[in-house]
Protein backbone atom coordinates (compact mmCIF):
# COMPACT_ATOMS: atom_id res chain seq x y z
CA UNK A 1 0.00 0.00 0.00
CA UNK A 2 1.61 3.24 -0.98
CA UNK A 3 2.05 5.72 1.83
CA UNK A 4 3.81 8.85 0.64
CA UNK A 5 6.22 9.56 2.18
CA UNK A 6 6.70 6.28 4.08
CA UNK A 7 5.82 6.27 7.76
CA UNK A 8 9.46 5.55 8.59
CA UNK A 9 10.23 9.06 7.34
CA UNK A 10 7.70 10.50 9.74
CA UNK A 11 8.53 8.68 12.97
CA UNK A 12 11.78 7.18 14.22
CA UNK A 13 9.66 4.58 16.08
CA UNK A 14 6.48 4.15 14.00
CA UNK A 15 5.07 1.41 16.24
CA UNK A 16 4.79 3.90 19.11
CA UNK A 17 2.26 6.02 17.17
CA UNK A 18 -0.82 3.81 17.18
CA UNK A 19 -3.16 6.71 16.47
CA UNK A 20 -1.78 7.03 12.96
CA UNK A 21 -1.73 3.28 12.36
CA UNK A 22 -5.38 3.09 13.36
CA UNK A 23 -6.47 6.10 11.30
CA UNK A 24 -6.59 4.00 8.13
CA UNK A 25 -9.99 2.64 9.14
CA UNK A 26 -11.70 6.02 8.89
CA UNK A 27 -12.94 4.77 5.52
CA UNK A 28 -12.18 1.06 5.53
CA UNK A 29 -14.29 0.35 2.45
CA UNK A 30 -12.39 2.92 0.37
CA UNK A 31 -9.12 1.52 1.69
CA UNK A 32 -10.05 -2.00 0.61
CA UNK A 33 -11.38 -0.83 -2.75
CA UNK A 34 -8.44 1.34 -3.80
CA UNK A 35 -5.27 -0.06 -2.27
CA UNK A 36 -3.19 -2.11 -4.73
CA UNK A 37 -2.92 -5.87 -4.43
CA UNK A 38 0.41 -7.64 -4.12
CA UNK A 39 2.22 -9.30 -7.03
CA UNK A 40 1.12 -12.89 -7.64
CA UNK A 41 4.81 -13.75 -8.03
CA UNK A 42 5.49 -12.64 -4.44
CA UNK A 43 2.60 -14.67 -3.02
CA UNK A 44 3.60 -17.67 -5.12
CA UNK A 45 7.24 -17.55 -4.02
CA UNK A 46 6.27 -17.35 -0.34
CA UNK A 47 3.78 -20.22 -0.60
CA UNK A 48 6.11 -22.44 -2.65
CA UNK A 49 8.68 -22.68 0.12
CA UNK A 50 6.37 -23.29 3.09
CA UNK A 51 6.28 -26.53 5.07
CA UNK A 52 2.48 -26.29 5.31
CA UNK A 53 -0.54 -24.09 4.48
CA UNK A 54 -1.04 -22.12 7.71
CA UNK A 55 -0.36 -18.40 7.33
CA UNK A 56 -0.57 -15.69 9.99
CA UNK A 57 -1.17 -12.24 8.48
CA UNK A 58 0.04 -9.53 10.89
CA UNK A 59 -1.77 -6.21 10.52
CA UNK A 60 -4.11 -7.81 8.01
CA UNK A 61 -6.19 -4.64 7.62
CA UNK A 62 -9.22 -5.32 5.44
CA UNK A 63 -7.78 -8.64 4.28
CA UNK A 64 -6.19 -7.62 0.97
CA UNK A 65 -3.09 -9.84 1.27
CA UNK A 66 -4.94 -12.50 3.26
CA UNK A 67 -7.40 -13.09 0.43
CA UNK A 68 -4.52 -13.48 -2.01
CA UNK A 69 -2.93 -16.15 0.20
CA UNK A 70 -6.30 -17.88 0.54
CA UNK A 71 -6.61 -17.92 -3.24
CA UNK A 72 -3.17 -19.59 -3.35
CA UNK A 73 -4.45 -22.44 -1.18
CA UNK A 74 -3.45 -21.26 2.30
CA UNK A 75 -5.39 -21.24 5.56
CA UNK A 76 -5.03 -17.67 6.81
CA UNK A 77 -5.58 -16.09 10.22
CA UNK A 78 -5.36 -12.32 10.41
CA UNK A 79 -4.33 -10.27 13.44
CA UNK A 80 -5.47 -6.65 13.23
CA UNK A 81 -5.49 -4.00 16.00
CA UNK A 82 -8.36 -1.98 14.50
CA UNK A 83 -11.76 -3.59 15.00
CA UNK A 84 -13.28 -1.77 12.02
CA UNK A 85 -10.66 -3.09 9.63
CA UNK A 86 -10.92 -6.58 11.12
CA UNK A 87 -14.69 -6.59 10.69
CA UNK A 88 -14.37 -5.76 6.99
CA UNK A 89 -11.79 -8.54 6.64
CA UNK A 90 -14.23 -10.98 8.21
CA UNK A 91 -17.00 -9.90 5.86
CA UNK A 92 -14.69 -10.71 2.95
CA UNK A 93 -14.10 -14.23 4.24
CA UNK A 94 -10.92 -13.77 6.29
CA UNK A 95 -10.76 -15.02 9.87
CA UNK A 96 -9.39 -12.10 11.90
CA UNK A 97 -8.66 -11.54 15.59
CA UNK A 98 -8.46 -8.04 17.07
CA UNK A 99 -5.15 -7.33 18.83
CA UNK A 100 -1.77 -5.82 18.32
CA UNK A 101 0.68 -8.54 17.34
CA UNK A 102 2.76 -7.87 20.44
CA UNK A 103 -0.27 -8.48 22.73
CA UNK A 104 -1.95 -11.20 20.67
CA UNK A 105 -2.34 -14.62 22.31
CA UNK A 106 -1.50 -17.45 19.88
CA UNK A 107 -3.10 -19.95 22.30
CA UNK A 108 -0.65 -22.67 21.33
CA UNK A 109 -1.25 -22.34 17.60
CA UNK A 110 1.62 -22.69 15.14
CA UNK A 111 2.05 -21.37 11.60
CA UNK A 112 4.07 -22.06 8.49
CA UNK A 113 4.42 -18.38 7.58
CA UNK A 114 4.10 -15.03 9.29
CA UNK A 115 3.50 -12.31 6.71
CA UNK A 116 2.78 -8.60 6.96
CA UNK A 117 1.68 -6.52 3.98
CA UNK A 118 2.95 -2.95 4.45
CA UNK A 119 2.26 -3.25 8.18
CA UNK A 120 5.42 -4.53 9.87
CA UNK A 121 6.68 -1.00 10.63
CA UNK A 122 3.70 -0.59 13.00
CA UNK A 123 4.97 -3.56 15.05
CA UNK A 124 7.74 -3.24 17.63
CA UNK A 125 10.49 -4.68 15.44
CA UNK A 126 12.36 -6.76 18.02
CA UNK A 127 9.25 -7.96 19.88
CA UNK A 128 7.57 -8.72 16.56
CA UNK A 129 10.43 -10.84 15.22
CA UNK A 130 10.73 -12.64 18.55
CA UNK A 131 7.02 -13.46 18.61
CA UNK A 132 7.10 -14.58 14.98
CA UNK A 133 9.86 -17.00 15.93
CA UNK A 134 7.70 -18.35 18.74
CA UNK A 135 4.68 -19.14 16.53
CA UNK A 136 6.53 -20.33 13.42
CA UNK A 137 7.09 -24.03 12.88
CA UNK A 138 10.64 -25.12 11.96
CA UNK A 139 11.25 -24.17 8.35
CA UNK A 140 8.46 -21.61 8.46
CA UNK A 141 8.96 -18.22 6.86
CA UNK A 142 8.81 -14.70 8.29
CA UNK A 143 8.04 -12.38 5.37
CA UNK A 144 7.10 -8.75 5.90
CA UNK A 145 6.73 -6.90 2.59
CA UNK A 146 6.07 -3.39 1.36
CA UNK A 147 4.90 -1.61 -1.78
CA UNK A 148 7.37 1.06 -2.90
CA UNK A 149 5.63 3.36 -5.43
CA UNK A 150 7.45 5.88 -7.60
CA UNK A 151 5.14 8.75 -8.52
CA UNK A 152 5.86 10.35 -11.91
CA UNK A 153 7.89 13.51 -11.49
CA UNK A 154 5.08 15.92 -12.44
CA UNK A 155 2.64 14.34 -9.98
CA UNK A 156 5.22 14.16 -7.21
CA UNK A 157 6.13 17.82 -7.65
CA UNK A 158 2.44 18.76 -7.50
CA UNK A 159 1.98 16.81 -4.25
CA UNK A 160 5.08 18.41 -2.73
CA UNK A 161 4.02 21.93 -3.68
CA UNK A 162 0.47 21.70 -2.36
CA UNK A 163 1.37 19.80 0.81
CA UNK A 164 4.10 22.29 1.72
CA UNK A 165 1.49 25.03 1.35
CA UNK A 166 -1.49 23.33 3.01
CA UNK A 167 0.40 21.28 5.64
CA UNK A 168 3.48 23.40 6.45
CA UNK A 169 3.82 22.01 9.98
CA UNK A 170 3.38 18.34 9.10
CA UNK A 171 6.38 16.21 10.18
CA UNK A 172 7.22 15.06 6.67
CA UNK A 173 10.13 15.71 4.36
CA UNK A 174 7.85 16.29 1.38
CA UNK A 175 10.71 17.07 -0.99
CA UNK A 176 12.00 13.52 -0.53
CA UNK A 177 9.06 12.34 -2.63
CA UNK A 178 10.87 13.48 -5.77
CA UNK A 179 13.88 11.24 -4.93
CA UNK A 180 14.18 7.57 -5.95
CA UNK A 181 11.51 5.79 -3.93
CA UNK A 182 13.64 2.85 -2.80
CA UNK A 183 16.04 5.28 -1.13
CA UNK A 184 13.17 6.46 1.08
CA UNK A 185 12.52 2.89 2.21
CA UNK A 186 16.11 1.74 2.61
CA UNK A 187 16.25 2.45 6.37
CA UNK A 188 12.98 0.62 6.94
CA UNK A 189 14.11 -2.46 5.02
CA UNK A 190 17.52 -2.55 6.68
CA UNK A 191 15.99 -2.23 10.10
CA UNK A 192 13.59 -5.11 9.46
CA UNK A 193 16.50 -7.36 8.54
CA UNK A 194 18.65 -6.23 11.48
CA UNK A 195 15.92 -6.85 14.06
CA UNK A 196 15.24 -10.34 12.65
CA UNK A 197 18.94 -11.10 13.14
CA UNK A 198 18.76 -9.65 16.65
CA UNK A 199 15.80 -11.85 17.57
CA UNK A 200 17.74 -14.99 16.68
CA UNK A 201 16.44 -18.34 15.54
CA UNK A 202 16.22 -17.35 11.86
CA UNK A 203 18.31 -17.83 8.76
CA UNK A 204 20.09 -14.74 7.50
CA UNK A 205 17.41 -12.44 6.03
CA UNK A 206 17.07 -12.11 2.27
CA UNK A 207 15.49 -9.33 0.24
CA UNK A 208 13.12 -10.27 -2.57
CA UNK A 209 12.19 -7.65 -5.16
CA UNK A 210 9.29 -7.58 -7.60
CA UNK A 211 8.93 -4.77 -10.15
CA UNK A 212 5.59 -4.02 -11.77
CA UNK A 213 3.44 -1.07 -12.78
CA UNK A 214 -0.14 0.10 -12.72
CA UNK A 215 -1.96 2.77 -14.71
CA UNK A 216 -4.23 5.21 -12.88
CA UNK A 217 -6.87 7.59 -14.11
CA UNK A 218 -7.17 10.93 -12.36
CA UNK A 219 -10.21 9.75 -10.41
CA UNK A 220 -8.62 6.45 -9.42
CA UNK A 221 -5.59 8.14 -7.91
CA UNK A 222 -7.59 10.83 -6.12
CA UNK A 223 -9.82 8.08 -4.69
CA UNK A 224 -6.76 6.35 -3.22
CA UNK A 225 -4.92 9.38 -1.84
CA UNK A 226 -7.20 9.92 1.20
CA UNK A 227 -6.33 6.39 2.42
CA UNK A 228 -2.63 7.27 2.75
CA UNK A 229 -1.24 7.96 6.21
CA UNK A 230 -0.38 11.58 5.50
CA UNK A 231 -4.00 12.44 4.74
CA UNK A 232 -6.28 10.16 6.79
CA UNK A 233 -6.85 12.74 9.56
CA UNK A 234 -6.72 15.88 7.44
CA UNK A 235 -9.72 18.30 7.66
CA UNK A 236 -12.02 17.96 4.61
CA UNK A 237 -11.29 21.47 3.27
CA UNK A 238 -7.53 20.93 3.30
CA UNK A 239 -7.86 17.48 1.77
CA UNK A 240 -10.05 18.91 -1.00
CA UNK A 241 -7.44 21.58 -1.75
CA UNK A 242 -4.72 18.95 -2.05
CA UNK A 243 -6.82 16.69 -4.27
CA UNK A 244 -7.81 19.59 -6.54
CA UNK A 245 -4.18 20.60 -7.05
CA UNK A 246 -2.96 17.05 -7.71
CA UNK A 247 -5.94 16.39 -9.99
CA UNK A 248 -5.03 19.43 -12.07
CA UNK A 249 -1.49 18.11 -12.49
CA UNK A 250 -2.83 14.74 -13.69
CA UNK A 251 -5.23 16.49 -16.08
CA UNK A 252 -2.25 18.34 -17.55
CA UNK A 253 -0.69 14.93 -18.30
CA UNK A 254 -3.76 13.80 -20.20
CA UNK A 255 -5.78 12.50 -17.25
CA UNK A 256 -3.82 9.29 -16.65
CA UNK A 257 -0.37 8.18 -15.54
CA UNK A 258 1.54 4.95 -15.03
CA UNK A 259 3.00 4.24 -11.59
CA UNK A 260 6.08 2.03 -11.37
CA UNK A 261 5.95 -0.11 -8.22
CA UNK A 262 8.59 -2.19 -6.50
CA UNK A 263 7.31 -4.65 -3.91
CA UNK A 264 10.09 -5.69 -1.53
CA UNK A 265 9.99 -8.54 0.99
CA UNK A 266 12.45 -9.18 3.81
CA UNK A 267 12.38 -12.93 4.41
CA UNK A 268 13.97 -15.36 6.86
CA UNK A 269 13.32 -19.01 7.71
CA UNK A 270 12.73 -20.27 11.24
CA UNK A 271 15.57 -22.56 12.25
CA UNK A 272 15.71 -25.23 14.94
CA UNK A 273 12.89 -26.44 17.15
CA UNK A 274 10.08 -24.20 18.43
Amino acid sequence: MPTLPPEEARFSEPHQHRETAESFSTDAERYDRTRPRYPDALVGRIVAGLPGPDVLDVGCGTGIAARQFQAAGCRVLGVEPDARMAELARRSGVEAEVATFEAWDPAGRGFDAVVAGTAWHWVDPVAGATKAGQVLRPGGLLAPFWHVPQLPSNVAKAVVAVCERVMPDAPFNWAAMTAPALEMYRTQLTRAADTIRQAGGFSDPEQWRFDWERSYTRDEWLEQMPTQGAFTRLPPDKLAEILDHVGAAIDAMGGTFTMPYTTVAVTAKRTGAT
